[in-house]
């Protein structure tokens, strides 16, 4: 009864019964936890690593070129995601499909060789080579198809599920900023700031996320043998058995999502478009000097991680008022950090800016857990999945368009 009252909460339906089992000690939850933060852990451990790579090739934009490669190659692979779980051309053919636990050891493989490829380079003495520098760009590349591959398919996934597990693969997302952040504030601390430390410290960022990988794999090979997984996969299966067995259409799903995602695209356009070029870039401290930066995306992302654990507390009803807050509410950053640049000198102090990024996270991290929650829960059972890649897809649109207008905006 517990657990069916907590499904209620999460704004689910009749679709799961009371005799749905218990999660004991929060298993599966701690599974997508674990699951989401591996997702984006890779991409973290490799940006945060920026100043070792800036070493190695000084005259290379390293982290403009790391952004086009990343999300360049994600998109790609979600698109490819969807024409295997949809009907583009509305015939009646049924579409290539692989199973959840297929894509996932492929992207979780594709990640241990992308973090693998730094020190390896750096062991066989490559990386004084210039094509090196190619094979960086290269695994980058490698790291957002499988980001791409891993993202879709676990959110995809989760929205089958009752919603905390959703929220339980956003929060380890989150989670894998502020793991990283941490990991950078103690090697900077405690090593030197010379080639060699730099060098530690980007090995260090490696080895942790490969071990998280390795953890990753196991998780997801268990993941389906967990009793309540299994529950509600059959409680999928008879329900897809019973209502249709016609091919899923993207835009079927898309256009009842269309104020969920264009809410979802803006909230990531405006994020990227600030964070974490605009503000590192633009702001700086006296008393604080090169430890400004690392703060303000520390603070960042523990911001990102609470908004992204609010909806296990609270979580709206009304998927359209958020979606309007989002296009409409989350605009008024763009005058304000104008304001702490160009305003009066009490606003370009180091507390505003900290709150004000401070800000820009919680609210980053809450708007999008409650769209990617409720967006799966507003379509039928069997359209679920498909809702939550076409999600996971204007996602990233919303990181593309933004590093877009990163790159383009003057204050």
């Amino acid at each position: 009864m517990e657990e069916a009252g907590r499904s209620k909460n999460f704004g689910e339906d009749y679709r799961y019964e009371i005799h749905e089992p218990r999660d004991r000690f929060n298993i599966a939850y701690v599974v997508h936890f674990i699951l989401g933060l591996g997702n984006l852990l890779p991409w973290n451990a490799l940006i945060t690593a920026i100043d070792y790579f800036g070493y190695l090739y000084p005259t290379k934009h390293i982290d403009k070129v790391f952004s086009i490669a990343y999300m360049g190659a994600s998109l790609p692979v979600l698109l490819l995601l969807i024409s295997c779980r949809s009907n583009w051309f509305s015939n009646n053919e049924r579409p290539l499909s692989f199973s959840f636990r297929f894509r996932m050891n492929i992207g979780l493989f594709m990640f241990l060789l992308t973090l693998m490829t730094p020190p390896i380079l750096d062991w066989s003495r490559i990386s004084s080579l210039s094509s090196s520098y190619y094979v960086i760009v290269g695994a980058v590349a490698v790291c957002g198809l499988a980001d791409g591959l891993i993202g879709g398919s676990l959110i995809g996934f989760a929205g089958e599920l009752p919603a905390r597990y959703m929220q339980a693969v956003l929060a380890g997302t989150a989670s894998s900023g502020v793991l990283v952040s941490i990991l950078r504030i103690i090697t900077k601390a405690s090593l030197p700031q010379t080639p060699k430390g730099l060098q530690t410290s980007s090995y260090l960022y490696f080895l942790v996320s490969t071990f998280i990988m390795l953890g990753c794999i196991i998780c997801c090979n268990l993941l389906n043998k967990l009793p309540v997984i299994q529950y509600h996969l059959a409680h999928k299966r008879e329900n897809s058995a019973s209502l249709s067995t016609e091919p899923i259409k993207f835009w079927v799903v898309a256009k009842k999502l269309k104020f969920s995602a264009l809410g979802v695209l803006f909230i990531y356009t405006v994020t990227l478009s600030i964070f974490p070029g605009f503000i590192t870039e633009n702001f700086q401290s006296k008393g604080l000097k090169d430890w400004y930066p690392i703060v303000l995306i520390t603070v960042y992302n523990v911001s990102d991680l609470l908004g992204k654990s609010l909806p296990s507390i609270f979580i709206p009803k009304n998927i359209g008022k958020v979606s309007w807050a989002c296009l409409f509410g989350r605009v008024l950053f763009y005058p304000i950090f104008t304001a702490c640049i160009h305003g009066p000198r009490w606003l370009r102090s180091e507390t505003p800016v900290i709150i004000l990024t401070s800000l820009l996270g919680l609210s980053n991290g809450f708007f999008t857990s409650v769209l990617m929650i409720l967006a799966p829960k507003s379509v039928s059972l069997v359209e679920a999945e498909m809702a939550g890649i076409v999600m996971a897809l204007f996602l990233g649109f919303g990181l593309v368009l933004g590093s877009v207008v990163g790159w383009i905006w003057i204050i």
